[in-house]
Formats: C-alpha cells, structure tokens, sequence
C-alpha cells in the first residue's frame, strides 16, 4: 500500500518521499484514514512505529484542503493543538511537521518552558495552524492571555502514558477545559495502563482502537542481553565495551542527572567523548548536545528517562541502561530507542545485586527472562584490577524500590554475582528514560515541561 492510496495529496506523498519513505507502517496505515474521517482515535504504539506520521499527515492533509478552499493568505488561528510531555518531544513533532508540511502552506510552532516566553508571544500573534506544546508552557500563555484555543478542532496528547508518570494530568484536565466541547481527540500512548483507560474513556468519542505491539512489550528488533556487574565496576565495564566493540552513538541511562554528569565526565577524561542531557541543563545545552550526538563528534550520550524522550535517530545501535529504571514500562521506552525504522539495534543492561528486584520486575513484564552475558575469568580479573586501582565510582546510592504496576511488590532478590561471570571469550555484542518528573509544578517554564 502506498500513501497516497490512504488518501493524502501530491504535496505531502512528496514530501514523505523526500523524507526516504515509500510504504506506511502498521500504524500509519490504520490511523491516517481514521484521522482524515474525523474518527477520535484511541492508539497504542511502542516508539519507533511511525506513530509521529500517523496522525500529522492526516492533520497536514486536512489543514492543506481547509486553506485552499479560505484562501492562503488568510489570517489563521491555531486549529491543531499537539500536546507533548516533554521539550525534546515537542521539537521532534513540531519538525516532522514541518518536513512534512514543507509544500504546503500549513503553518505551525513549538512552545515549551526553559526558552523565553517573548519570541513565543510574537509567534503566537501570527497566522497559525498547529501548536505542538507542552502543559505548562501552554498554560502560562494562557493565564497571560497570549494564547486563544477557541478555535481548537482537534487535540493530539501525544505520550500520554509519560504525562500521566509526570504528573501532567491535572495540567492536562487544566487545557482541556480551555478547549471547545466539539472536537476531535487523538490519544496516543506506548502502553495501556488503567489510568490511561480511564483518560480515553472520559476524552474520546466513540473511537477507533489501535494497537500494534503486545502491551507492554519491547521492540522486536532489539537484541537484549544483561551483565551481572558489581556496582563500582560498571562504569569500567561500559568503557571496555565501548572501546573493545567500537561503538559509536551510544544511548546511556543513568538514574539520577547527577550520575549522568559524573559518568560523561568520567568516560571523556577515559577518552571517550561524551555528554550529559537532563532536566537541570539549559535548553540550548541540551540542544547541542543532542546535535552533536546525531551528527556522531559525541560518541555517548548520558542520559536521564525524561531528557530522552524525543531522542529520534533513525539508525541508534546501541542503548545501555548504566541504571536499570524505577519503574519496568519505562525500560520498554528505553530500548525502544534503538530497532527504530526496521532497523535492529541492542540493548544491553548493567545490573549489580541492588538492582536484582528491579530486574525481576522487568522481566515479569515482559514475559521473559533476558540473557545474561559473561566475561572470560582473565577480563574479570583484568575488570576488577581496573575498579580496585580507580577507587569509588559514581551515583552509590541504592535504587527505589520498584514501583509501577508490574514492578510494585517485588522483593529483594538472593543470586546475582557481585562481579561478572568468567565464561569463554570476551562477549560480543548480541548481533555483531527514573521517573524524574515530579507531580507537582513550582514556577513556570523548565520545572514544568522538563
């Protein structure tokens, strides 16, 4: 099936083609003509199904038939309102609306908290489609009346499942209320959890279901294997299997931002380029730092469950939880990262004795038990001559205790090694997001919209 057959115009099939894609996705081909009906739409997809595409091309396709029947020089206010619970996301939508809107007239803008707020009101003034926004920032301008959603036809909560583990709902509730009655609701999320049940039940309309992975389970492409790892010599371990594998573009998280600031710190003064991206850097830092790991002058970037959400690069071979995560849904996000645009990727996670119960719950929620990989005695022993003659290592704080649905419950575990295992050779690779955001908001900008 092609896209034009779903029903887009010339204009926007162009422009997906440009953008190197040729055939819909599993997702894409159910939502677009859902979308172009009017259909509320309640969609389950893991990162990396082409959701993104899945309702921006029916809303460009809408939009672009709505102006050439008003005329395109008529002043326009914004019709599409895209809520994302992150900064980087809503950069990343926000541009895939505009490659591919770039041959039609639609006009669209980002506004999120970290940034100043005047070049965002100047924007605002202007003819406007879409608005891709995070909560807070959007209410700000609100309650400073900078911002008119009276003219909203349709409203995409774009993640819901993350804002809802940030504490957005009640922001949430806020904008919708801001909303007209009559409208048409997008809901997108990577799993199916109660709360997200009874969100869709009291926003939408009769709608279309979609779900094209098993809840809850991780990406199919991505190879999954697990080092038991004493906790002082993970950071050792990681830069050996960096170097020794020659990987490049490596997606590292840790659970805290300032375990995140210590271990790129530790790996580029070990040779290995590296930077940090979370919540308490500056907008234009984490920028950067992102830019400069998808253009590979970055070899690794450290960084915490929020700050990646939004992290989209096609080819990401290798994600590496340095901490296992709070909560086991969010491991599923993380890997998913990689095996992006059926293309295969790994994921390799470094696991000490604290963090056996975190282990155990991700595994119960993914229904199998991942493989451990093992070092030969002499790289053990090589590992461990290495961490006595380092001294302490990063971040020595214990874990939480596992929280979430399939996480909550578990108990400590009694097995697991304090250092690798020695088995054959050093191991080849398979194939050769903590919940940080906080309930409540305090201020504007940044602490809201991370």
């Amino acid at each position: 099936m092609s896209f034009s057959a779903l029903g887009l115009s010339d204009p926007i099939v162009r422009a997906v083609a440009e953008h190197g894609y040729t055939e819909p996705t599993p997702i894409q081909k159910s939502a677009i003509p859902a979308v172009l009906e009017g259909r509320d739409l309640l969609a389950g997809a893991q990162t990396g199904t082409g959701k993104t595409a899945g309702f921006v091309l029916p809303i460009l396709q809408r939009l672009h038939a709505q102006i050439a029947r008003d005329g395109a020089l008529t002043r326009r206010r914004v019709s599409v309102l895209i809520l994302t619970p992150t900064r980087e996301l809503a950069a990343q939508v926000e541009e895939s609306v505009r490659v591919y809107g770039k041959h039609t007239p639609v006009q669209s803008t980002v506004i999120f908290g970290g940034v100043g707020m005047q070049p965002q009101v100047e924007r605002l003034a202007r003819s406007l489609d879409i608005l891709v926004a995070t909560p807070g920032r959007l209410l700000d301008h609100a309650q400073q009346r900078t911002l008119d959603l009276s003219t909203v036809s349709t409203l995409v909560l774009d993640e819901a499942d993350r804002m809802l583990d940030m504490g957005f709902i009640h922001d949430v509730k806020r904008v919708l209320a801001l909303l007209p009655k009559k409208r048409q609701n997008l809901l997108f999320s990577a799993t199916f959890s109660d709360e997200i049940r009874r969100l869709a039940d009291s926003l939408l309309h009769q709608p279309l279901e979609i779900e094209v992975a098993r809840r809850n389970a991780p990406a199919e492409l991505v190879d999954q294997c697990v080092y038991l790892v004493r906790k002082e010599a993970k950071r050792h371990l990681l830069a050996r299997l960096i170097k020794r594998h020659d990987w490049h573009q490596v997606l590292v998280f840790t659970r805290t931002k300032h375990g995140a600031n210590r271990l790129a710190e530790q790996l580029s003064k070990g040779g290995i380029s590296a930077l940090a991206i979370h919540g308490n850097k500056s907008q234009s830092a984490r920028t950067r730092a992102l830019a400069e790991f998808k253009d590979g002058s970055t070899q690794v970037l450290v960084a915490t469950d929020i700050a990646a959400r939004g992290i989209d690069i096609k080819e990401l071979p290798h994600v590496v939880n340095f901490d296992l995560p709070n909560v086991p849904e969010d491991y599923v996000h993380r890997i998913g990262r990689t095996g992006r645009a059926s293309m295969s990727g790994e994921a390799i996670s470094l696991v000490g004795d604290d963090d056996l119960p975190l282990l155990a719950g991700i595994e119960r929620l993914i229904r199998r038990k991942l493989p451990r990989a093992t070092l030969s005695a002499d790289d053990a022993a090589e590992l461990e001559a290495t961490v006595r003659s380092a001294g302490p290592d990063i971040d020595t704080r214990p874990p939480l205790p596992p929280r979430g649905r399939s996480g909550g419950g578990a108990r400590r575990g009694s097995g697991g090694q304090a250092t690798p295992r020695p088995q054959s050779n050093f191991r080849q690779s398979p194939r050769d997001g903590n919940r940080q955001g906080q309930a409540t908001r305090a201020g504007t900008g940044a602490s809201r919209s991370r």
